[in-house]
C-alpha cells in the first residue's frame, strides 16, 4: 500500500503569498490605495483576512511587500540579480543613460506606477513604511549610483571633489519630481538630456 504524501505547507504558504501580492497589486492599480483593503485583497486572492494578518500588520505592508517582489522580479527579467550594478563600460555618459531611460520605463508602466504613488503618499503619513521603503528599495539603487559615480572618479571622467550623493540626486530628483507632480512627460528624451547636463556639471575642473 503506497504512503499518502503530507501536503507541501512551505508551497501552500508561497502560492497564498503570490496570490496575496497580485490581488494587492491589482486592486491598487484599480481601484486606488484608499479603496483597497484587507477584505477585498483576501477575496481577491481567495485566502482569509486572518492569513494576511498572519503575515502583516496593514494594508500597507502588503502593498511594500508586494512591490518589493514586483521589483525583484522586474530585475530578475532583465537578467539581473539582488546584487546588480549600473553598468561600467567605460563610458559613463552611456551607462548612465542606460539606466535612466529604464526608469523612465518603468515609472512609465501602470504596474509600477500605482503602487509607487500609493506607498509614496501613505510614507508621508505613515514615517515608519516609508522609512521601510526607502531603506529597503530606494537606498539600494541610490548606492548603485555611488558606487557609479566614485568609478568614474576614479577613472578621471567626474570632478574628485563632487560628493557623489549630490551629483546622483542631478540625474535621479528631477525624474521623480516630473513623475510626482505629473509636469510632462517622462520620455527617454528628458532621460538623455538629463545625464548630458548633469556630467557638464560633474565633469573635471582643468
Amino acid at each position: 500500500m503506497s504512503e499518502t504524501k503530507a501536503p507541501d505547507a512551505s508551497r501552500r504558504s508561497e502560492r497564498s503569498r503570490r496570490a496575496i501580492f497580485d490581488a494587492a497589486l491589482a486592486l491598487v492599480s484599480e481601484t486606488g490605495y484608499a479603496k483597497t483593503t484587507i477584505e477585498g485583497i483576501a477575496a481577491r486572492a481567495g485566502v482569509g483576512k486572518q492569513t494576511i494578518y498572519r503575515w502583516w500588520p496593514s494594508k500597507a505592508a502588503v502593498l511594500l511587500d508586494a512591490f518589493l517582489d514586483l521589483a525583484a522580479q522586474a530585475n530578475e527579467a532583465l537578467g539581473g540579480d539582488a546584487d546588480s550594478e549600473i553598468p561600467d563600460t567605460g563610458d559613463l555618459a552611456a551607462d548612465l543613460r542606460y539606466v535612466l531611460r529604464a526608469t523612465v520605463d518603468e515609472m512609465n508602466n501602470p504596474t509600477f506606477d500605482a503602487p509607487t504613488r500609493a506607498l509614496a503618499a501613505e510614507g508621508i503619513v505613515d514615517p515608519e513604511l516609508g522609512a521601510r521603503f526607502t531603506e529597503a528599495l530606494l537606498e539600494p539603487q541610490l548606492r548603485y549610483y555611488v558606487r557609479r559615480i566614485e568609478a568614474a572618479q576614479a577613472a578621471g571622467d567626474v570632478d574628485p571633489g563632487v560628493d557623489p550623493r549630490i551629483a546622483l540626486e542631478l540625474l535621479v530628483g528631477p525624474l521623480h519630481h516630473r513623475w510626482i507632480h505629473r509636469t510632462l512627460p517622462l520620455t527617454h528624451a528628458y532621460a538623455d538630456a538629463l545625464v548630458d547636463l548633469a556630467l557638464r556639471g560633474l565633469a573635471p575642473r582643468s
